[in-house]
């Protein structure tokens, strides 16, 4: 029988294939996919495991407490090898939608940071309703604007994907080690350079930068929400502003996914009434596809950016 020109070239192709094989050249492995619901996560993962594939749920721009479980997230959930998560129920209005409908029992078991680090600000027994805002019984969940815990972890993490990744077990480990002596003598950096801010007073919108304010020593005395979540409202930042004049926060501060009106509001009228008290839109987070560098240089801007309003 004489063969064509095509089944005489899949029938070399098939004579080189096992050699490839024996060599190695096989096709490679998929890479160990880890779905992050918010980017510091990704951006630990992404430290600690290099190689990994990480999809990212959230971005700086957005609200974490509010997410639409779209389609694409959908199928990066289904494809994941680990979730995590920040967990004290941030993602409670939209993760277990996007697990169910994903189907994928390995993303059952989430890694959910808040179980690793003492929460400040627990609530028990208190539970969230439409009216109540967005409560949370287990404690602030923006832990991640504190470096220290952080570190916490960071320590907790590296044990989960050495779990999951037996072979990557060792490297994670090292880059573990090497991550927490650089990040802990950044943290002495911040401390000292952050002094100054130690008893200063802010008025913010939601408790967003409660961490960040607990491990510099600021004192939030007002929210711009009424209620967890809840956006302002022209009487409750009214009242606000009759309490405020009697003493001004160093300046008024707001996510750069939040709503800039009612702050902006706050800060003219404190101006109008001779105090000088800026309005300051501070990033949530880390960009998309940060690793350590640019979870470094947030804190740097955070930092930065308070300095700055404190005339330091």
């Amino acid at each position: 029988m004489v063969r064509t020109p095509t089944e005489r070239g899949l029938g070399r192709l098939g004579a080189v294939l096992p050699v490839w094989a024996s060599l190695g050249l096989a096709t490679p492995a998929a890479a160990f996919t880890v779905f992050a619901c918010e980017p510091e996560w990704a951006a630990l993962t992404r430290v600690l495991l290099p190689t990994a594939r990480v999809h990212v749920a959230t971005h700086a721009g957005q609200d974490p407490h509010h997410i639409e479980a779209r389609p694409a997230l959908i199928a990066q959930l289904r494809s994941a090898d680990l979730a995590v998560c920040t967990g004290a129920s941030l993602e409670s209005g939209w993760l277990p939608s996007l697990q169910e409908r994903a189907g994928n029992a390995r993303a059952r078991d989430v890694f959910l940071a808040a179980d690793h680090v003492e929460l400040i600000d627990p609530q028990p027994g208190a539970i969230g309703t439409p009216w109540a805002g967005d409560v949370h019984a287990e404690g602030n969940p923006h832990l991640h604007v504190h470096p220290r815990k952080l570190l916490e972890v960071t320590q907790a993490l590296a044990e989960r994907l050495g779990k999951e990744a037996p072979a990557e077990r060792a490297g994670i480990e090292a880059r573990r080690s090497a991550f927490e002596l650089r990040w802990r003598q950044r943290i002495l950096e911040w401390e000292r350079l952050a002094a100054p801010l130690r008893g200063r007073q802010v008025a913010a919108q939601h408790t967003g930068f409660g961490y960040l304010w607990h491990w510099l020593g600021i004192r939030q005395t007002a929210d711009l929400e009424p209620k967890p979540g809840m956006s302002p409202t022209p009487g409750h930042l009214q009242r606000l502003l009759d309490g405020l004049r009697a003493a001004p926060p160093m300046a008024v501060v707001i996510s750069g996914y939040q709503d800039p009106r009612p702050g902006r509001w706050l800060s003219g009228q404190l101006a109008s009434a001779g105090a000088r008290v800026p309005l300051l839109v501070l990033p949530a987070t880390v960009p998309d596809d940060g690793g350590e560098r640019e979870l470094a240089h947030w804190f740097d801007g955070l930092l930065r950016e308070l300095l700055q309003v404190a005339g330091r």
